[in-house]
């Protein structure tokens, strides 16, 4: 391996980030996708949301796997509660965020 593909101390390579990443843009994401439809689809499900919030407390362990999973189904727990504004979209690139922050070592690098 040489040059871009050489590869740190901390395991992450030279290679500089992608288009996507550098324009801030997410391929998988429209920028259209919109709330009011969502607004439709995830109406106030007080049982749902609870459902979903005890799974999580029920998976939350010492691990940060089990930890990341549990923030995980409480946030898509969100989508069922009227107080909170979010969308699948939102919560996806929040996961997306947070998978991309693991293995660089922490999000204080």
């Amino acid at each position: 391996m040489t040059g871009a593909d050489e590869v740190d101390g901390d395991g992450r390579t030279d290679e500089p980030e992608g288009p996507h990443d550098a324009a801030g843009v997410d391929p998988v994401v429209p920028e259209a996708a919109g709330t009011d439809a969502v607004a439709d689809e995830f109406a106030d499900d007080a049982e749902v949301r609870a459902f979903l919030r005890e799974i999580a407390g029920d998976v939350r362990g010492d691990s940060s796997e089990s930890k990341q999973l549990s923030a995980i189904l409480y946030r898509v727990s969100d989508l069922y509660d009227p107080d909170e504004q979010t969308s699948p979209e939102e919560i996806y690139l929040n996961v997306r965020h947070i998978m991309q922050i693991k293995p660089q070592g922490g999000i204080e690098r």
